[in-house]
């Protein structure tokens, strides 16, 4: 049995939570309380409860009842060892500061006891030793005139608990109703466990013989988030996931959505031959101890901040195992330096075969690469095996494209574009010492910026319950990043990166944003829907990016630089158009060719076509090479 439980997740859940402590043949504990945050407001609702009886209305409330709704909760059971059994010492306990109520869990005891501090604005109510800790360490956060944990100098909150520490057992959780900060007693007096929650699920439920926690019973929502335990918890037939094959999990971006279809009208990265649905991952991972002495700040299901313990005898050599960083996957080429100009050279030949040869046909090409103040076209070649008229010509949104009508039976067509380009996008923050942007969240556009960006601003036509549900979704990237718009975008970059499998095969063109956010699988053009529509959502105009990946002569990610790829180009107020790139993690600079943008990938599709007359049996072969040139 957990002394304490404490969730954090990236939206609202209502979990059910069964004490089966308090069972027929049990020994019931001293005492239990619950504190969560409704709504995500400020204010915290607690309900405890001293000496409780064997199946206790109270157990029997927090199992059923569908108001204790919160992302983030705190379960405190409790064996006692300072006070009377009482109310008044049954954690957790709240104190109200800065406009909003702070929690506090601790598991463990004093060696002795502190005194309270002459002239403390907080006093104890009960006679623990946690009151004594919670009262110390809020007039310590007064007198700083700190109001939120992110006000706090987090290395000071360290030494803090440090030094409390050295009266004896310290771990403990406090919450502000916004963040999380767990520390880990560094004596090894008082374990503390980290789990992961990564979608998607259907059930979820853990515990042991004295606690179940369901977070599904209520309604399933896929959310992402972190779970602190004293104790480690057993899944609880957790539902029938299992792991994605090999070759999917450790390739984290083999990408291909190479374009195009002359059979029919087609758009977009081709079409994916059919094959079965992948198996889900795990949503949990394995329980990590944290190390003594460290302490985390957990956001809205992600670990924000940690710090290293300190050098101490006592800590001695960490056994494997230990969380000692949150460990996201390493992006490619996570790019936050300048980097240098950048000449690359891109062959892209597209082959289709049919059994049946076609007498009539038109294509629509858009192969030749963008030439800007950031990317400039040095030469273009393109050429198509099969006679026909040709023309060249700008679309609505700047894109070159040429159309080329075949009257020339054939039964076989192959497009070759050459080209060779110098990138200068060496600095993607480079606005910043020189413009004021409008850097929070909601933006606010002047009518005629909305009128221009329209096009970039419209959602996706989803039903309104998914919308909702994306919209929940995006808006707990806000929240964790305080509304900061660049630290939003980058932190859903990373995280598309980071929780989400590239599966290849896995989606069609029929795949919607939200099959991706439900399912946390597919490929880079369903990334960039994603991303896209999150943004869009939150009104930062978005659109969709063609074009090319140089990742290097030998890197695992090679195959790559031999298809077209996907990504973002948000617009930033007073800035401008900027790349991101989901399926890496990365800002675009000069690895990235851009060749055609829209509003979704049918106004950027390198290839597509119309079959008049005749044609059947078509085969598609796509080749791209893209290397450094001089």
């Amino acid at each position: 049995m957990p002394n304490f439980l404490a969730m954090s997740f990236e939206g609202v859940l209502a979990p059910s939570f069964d004490l089966r402590c308090l069972g027929a043949g049990k020994k019931p504990p001293d005492g239990w309380g619950i504190g969560w945050y409704p709504g995500g407001e400020p204010a915290a609702s607690l309900l405890k409860e001293p000496a409780p009886p064997v199946g206790s209305i109270r157990s029997e409330l927090v199992r059923a009842w569908e108001h204790l709704e919160s992302s983030l909760i705190l379960l405190h059971i409790r064996r006692a060892t300072w006070g009377q059994i009482s109310d008044a010492n049954t954690q957790p306990f709240v104190r109200s500061f800065g406009g909003r109520d702070w929690m506090i869990g601790h598991s463990g005891s004093l060696d002795h006891r502190l005194e309270v501090s002459e002239g403390s604005r907080f006093t104890p109510v009960g006679s623990t030793d946690t009151e004594l800790i919670f009262c110390e360490l809020m007039s310590w956060i007064a007198e700083h005139g700190w109001r939120s944990i992110a006000d706090i100098d987090l290395g000071e909150l360290h030494q803090w608990l440090d030094e409390i520490n050295d009266h004896g057992s310290a771990t403990l959780v406090l919450s502000d109703g916004h963040d999380l900060v767990v520390y880990a007693d560094r004596n090894n007096n008082g374990d503390v466990y980290v789990w992961e929650v990564l979608p998607p699920y259907s059930r979820l439920a853990f515990g042991d013989a004295d606690l179940e926690v369901d977070l599904t019973r209520r309604g399933v929502k896929s959310r992402k988030g972190i779970i602190i335990s004293t104790t480690p918890l057993v899944p609880a037939g957790s539902d029938d996931s299992a792991n994605l094959p090999s070759a999917a999990a450790q390739s984290p971006a083999p990408p291909s959505d190479d374009a195009s279809g002359a059979a029919e009208v087609a758009s977009g990265a081709a079409e994916v031959e059919a094959a079965e649905t992948p198996l889900r991952p795990d949503p949990i991972k394995d329980w990590r101890m944290l190390a003594p002495g460290r302490m985390i700040v957990v956001r809205q299901g992600a670990i924000r901040a940690e710090l290293a313990p300190r050098q101490s005898e006592s800590i001695g050599s960490l056994p494997p195992g230990l969380l000692t960083s949150p460990g996201p996957r390493t992006s490619i080429n996570l790019l936050t330096a300048s980097a240098a100009v950048k000449r690359l050279e891109i062959e892209h030949r597209t082959t289709y075969r049919y059994v049946h040869p076609v007498e009539r046909s038109t294509h629509v090409m858009r192969l030749e690469p963008v030439h800007d103040q950031l990317q400039s076209l040095l030469d273009f070649e393109l050429t198509i095996s099969v006679d026909g008229r040709r023309r060249t010509y700008e679309d609505v949104f700047g894109n070159r494209v040429t159309r080329a009508d075949l009257d020339t039976p054939f039964s076989e067509l192959v497009i070759a574009s050459r080209s060779r380009v110098e990138l200068r996008d060496v600095d993607p923050f480079a606005f910043r010492p020189h413009v004021r942007i409008q850097s929070t969240i909601p933006l606010i556009w002047m009518p005629w910026q909305r009128h221009m960006l329209q096009p970039y601003l419209l959602p996706p036509e989803l039903p309104e319950t998914q919308l909702v549900e994306l919209t929940d979704y995006a808006m707990s990237f806000v929240e964790r990043n305080d509304h900061d718009l660049l630290e939003t975008l980058i932190d859903m970059n990373l995280s598309i990166f980071n929780e989400y499998k590239y599966v290849q095969g896995a989606t069609t063109l029929g795949t919607t944003p939200f099959d991706v956010y439900a399912n946390r699988y597919g490929v880079c053009q369903d990334f960039a829907n994603l991303f896209i529509c999150m943004a869009r959502l939150l009104s930062v105009p978005a659109r969709y990016v063609c074009g090319y990946i140089y990742t290097g002569p030998k890197h695992s990610n090679q195959v790559q630089s031999e298809a077209s790829h996907a990504w973002v180009q948000l617009y930033l107020p007073e800035v401008g158009w900027r790349g991101f790139d989901p399926t890496n993690g990365i800002l675009t600079q000069t690895d990235h060719v851009r060749v055609a943008h829209g509003r979704t990938y049918v106004d950027a599709t390198p290839t597509s076509g119309t079959i008049f007359v005749g044609g059947g049996g078509e085969t598609l072969e796509v080749t791209v090479r893209c290397e450094p040139c001089d």
